[in-house]
């Protein structure tokens, strides 16, 4: 896994530091975390030394590379997605958790919407759909 981590963030121009390693491979267990969650993650199962500011930095370079998305949830708080294709989340909005959903065809409709009703003086760049409500246990 380490190996393939680092093509990834080598074929997007940065350096694969063991951190940043470290971060993405946590990254793809954990599919949706903020840095707190991800530098949670890292002290149990990495003996890599990291910072939150370590951690927090790897995740931006990453997004600002197009290896992650940003999420914002309804807690202020910043989230990081692996998932960087078209999909819809669903959002617990009392645990401040992310999932995804997987319906291609939901997609495809708002993308054909999108051809149709163009916006004027807009051009989407990306679908990306969230869907707010409760986790039933």
């Amino acid at each position: 896994m380490e190996n393939s981590a680092k093509i990834i963030i080598q074929s997007k121009g940065l350096k694969a530091t063991p951190q940043r390693i470290a971060v993405y491979n946590v990254m793809r267990r954990l599919g949706h975390a903020s840095a707190d969650m991800v530098c949670d993650e890292l002290s149990i199962t990495s003996s890599i030394s990291h910072t939150k500011a370590t951690v927090y930095n790897a995740l931006e370079s990453f997004a600002k590379a197009g290896i992650i998305d940003r999420r914002y949830s309804p807690n202020n708080k910043m989230y990081f997605d692996v998932n960087v294709s078209d999909h819809v989340h669903l959002l617990d909005e009392e645990g401040n958790t992310f999932r995804d959903y997987d319906s291609p065809e939901l997609v495809e409709l708002v993308k054909e919407f999108m051809k149709e009703k163009s916006i004027e003086g807009f051009a989407p760049r990306k679908i990306d759909i969230q869907i707010i409500g409760k986790e039933l246990v």
